[in-house]
Order: structure tokens, then sequence, then C-alpha cells
């Protein structure tokens, strides 16, 4: 049994089954048909757990008034990992939604130590630019900074008065409980997490109405306090957020994705070569010891690094992923050579999104009114 989820931490999840059971997460798989036209990460069962999504489905079925909230943590390379979760929120705003995106610099500059100037650059250079690029809009999107809220007085009263409020609707112990050691850096960052995620449904920002916030199974404990908080706050008939999880897209080596190893990644501006090189060396392979026991067992595309990324969306077509790992598994398709197809799947839209980012700067001033 898993004692708690550390959010701070990178952890290795092996079995998202036992967490559903454990922390009363419900699957996602029978909701996916009730989504409109749902994404590849919903269709392929990557986002496999929610709360309360149903509120989402009758808000985006009614048209009417719904928020996806997100934040970012502006301390590295944007990768593919990023992608997953940018893609999630595209789509959201598709849907109809709403988007608060929240860069988390507070918390950047009290857990990893950066000066908040470049925390700022990291924020727009690496996610900004780059969420453009992916097909964000700037129609409905409220692009913002913890260190700077607002340039509207009034709204910047409002998420900092909240902030200081939601503090009085929990308890040290019950905080402890949930993250284990605290410091006074993580208790601030927890506060400004809440403050976050319910801030939208405060009057200067639109009032109740449902929230969704789609995240990795990591950041549940934030979900399950802000969730809890929301329903002690009787002033301002929040509307408890609802959340979907994803599994994570494991890093080269098989781990998670860790910002202090470029090669455990591949980052949305690596060139060709770079992403040959990562590919071929450290991608961890599903395949045999041999080329004998290969074609005899075949290979293993649960664990292999190259057929996952290709699951995440570098192959979009379901039916050609489908032959692929079927063709991997009978070992009709060898190690080098899905390898050698996630490179040129990989490097096409790698080539693309260049060029696509490049036209995005002119858009970031859209982002950037406040």
């Amino acid at each position: 049994m898993i004692k708690r989820i550390d959010p701070w931490k990178p952890q290795d999840i092996e079995d998202y089954d036992r967490l559903i059971r454990q922390f009363g997460i419900q699957g996602f798989k029978k909701l996916v048909k009730s989504v409109p036209d749902p994404h590849l990460l919903m269709r392929r069962g990557i986002v496999f757990g929610h709360r309360d999504f149903g509120r989402i489905l009758d808000a985006a079925k009614k048209k009417s008034s719904f928020v996806m909230m997100t934040g970012l943590m502006p301390s590295g390379k944007f990768h593919l990992g990023h992608k997953a979760l940018a893609e999630q929120f595209i789509f959201y705003q598709g849907l109809g939604a709403e988007l608060f995106i929240c860069v988390a610099d507070i918390e950047a500059y009290n857990m990893r130590r950066k000066p908040l100037d470049e925390l700022r650059k990291v924020a727009i250079e690496e996610y900004l630019l780059n969420y453009i690029a992916l097909g964000l809009k700037p129609k409905n999107v409220d692009f913002y900074f913890q260190s700077e809220r607002s340039h509207d007085a009034r709204k910047a009263n409002a998420f900092y008065r909240l902030i200081g409020m939601v503090t009085r609707r929990t308890t040290f112990n019950e905080m402890r409980d949930i993250y284990g050691e605290l410091s006074p850096g993580k208790i601030m960052s927890v506060m400004n997490q809440v403050a976050d995620i319910l801030h939208p449904q405060l009057p200067e920002f639109g009032g109740p109405r449902p929230v969704v916030v789609p995240v990795g199974v990591d950041q549940d404990p934030h979900i399950r306090l802000t969730r809890d908080i929301a329903s002690r706050m009787k002033e301002f008939r929040f509307v408890p957020p609802a959340s979907t999880y994803h599994e994570f897209l494991p890093g080269l080596k098989g781990h998670k994705m860790s910002s202090s190893d470029p090669y455990s990644y591949i980052a949305l501006d690596d060139p060709p070569g770079t992403v040959r090189e990562k590919i071929m060396k450290h991608a961890f392979s599903g395949g045999r010891g041999s080329l004998k026991e290969h074609r005899l067992r075949g290979g293993n595309p649960e664990v292999d690094v190259a057929f996952k990324i290709l699951l995440y969306g570098m192959e979009p077509d379901d039916r050609k992923l489908k032959r692929i790992e079927e063709d991997y598994r009978s070992g009709a398709l060898l190690t080098g050579e899905l390898k050698q197809i996630t490179i040129e799947r990989l490097n096409a839209f790698l080539e693309k999104h260049r060029a696509r980012r490049e036209k995005a700067r002119s858009q970031v001033d859209r982002f950037l009114k406040g």
C-alpha cells in the first residue's frame, strides 16, 4: 500500500489500478463514449481516472460556462511529457472551456531556488511559446503568474485574499497527514495551489461553475485537499473541482523524466541528430536479448519507450498503431526498426513544430495582458 503520494518528488507509478482503489479515484474508461470527440489520450486509456468529471460533461453538453485550470512549473525544458498535458487543455478549449493557466513561479522560487526573472523567461520561452505552437488560442485564456496575479487591482486583491482565507479551512495535522514532512515553503505552495484552483469561481473571475484540473496522479494530494476546503468555504458556494488523471509518459531510460537529465526526455527543440541519438542509445527497449529470441517470443510494448512515444501521439492513427504493436509483439518488428519508426515520426513532427513555434512569437503579448 502506498502511504502517500509526494507531489514534489519524482515517483515511478507501477500500479495505477491500486491507486484508483486506494485513493478513491474513479475509472475513466466508462466515460470515454460520453466525451464529445474524445482526445487520443482518452481513447487510448492514458487518461485513466477522474473525480466528478460528470460535471464537466454536463456543462459541455449544455454549452454552459466551465473552466479548465492548470499550472506549470517553469524550471526546465519543455518536453514530450509536458506536451501530453498541453494537448489536454487545448482539447478543453475546443470544448468551450475558459482556461486559467498558472505559472507557479512562487512555488518554483521556494522549491527550486531559482530567481523570479529567470523563471518568468523560462515560462514564456519554454512553455507559452510551445503551447501556442501546439494550438492554444488567446480567446478565453487567463495566463498568469502567481507572483503577479493581475493588473486589475480588484481581481488581484480577491486572489490574494483567498490565499489568506483558505489557511483557516485546514490544519497542520491534516496537511501533515496528506503531505508528510512540511516546510514553510511547502505550506505556502499548497495554499497558493488551493487558491489557484478555486479562484476562477470567485465573483471577480466569473462566479461558481464547474472546474476541471487535468493532472498526473502525483498531484492528487492537492486535488483532494482543495475539494475538502471548497466544501468548507460556505461563503463562496464553490463547486468542488473535478479532475482527470493521466499516466506518465516514461522517461527515455524507463523511469520518470527528470529535468536535470537531458537524456531522460525528448525536448521539443531537440534537433534531428539529438533525437536519433537519444532514441537509439538511451530509449529503454522491450525487445529480447537476441535476434533469435525476439523473433521467437516477440517484444513487450508495455515497457518499450519508443512504442510509448508513438502511443502518446506520435502515431495518431489507431489502426497503424495497432499494427505496429501486433508486429512488435509477434517478433516481426525488431527493436531497431521500432526505434527507427519513432525517430521518423518525432523528427517529422518537430520540424513542423519548430516552424509553428517561431510564428507563435508574434502572439505572445496577447496572452500577457494580465
